[in-house]
């Protein structure tokens, strides 16, 4: 039971984590540096991956 309680909370986690940094990617600020010199925030993509790399821990927890 208590794995399954971290997977979830991992999952919940990751979500929210990968929300946060698609709103980093799609800021004003981010769009701008994208446009003048092509660049992405190095907090967007840590918090897409590291969500989407919680969400599968998460997963294998649950199973």
């Amino acid at each position: 039971m208590n794995n399954k309680l971290l997977g979830i909370v991992l999952i919940v986690v990751g979500m929210a984590l990968a929300l946060w940094g698609y709103n980093v990617f799609d800021s004003a600020g981010a769009q701008f540096s994208r446009a003048l010199n092509g660049d992405t925030p190095i907090e967007a993509w840590l918090g897409m991956v590291g969500g989407v790399i919680c969400i599968a821990v998460g997963l294998g927890k649950i199973r």
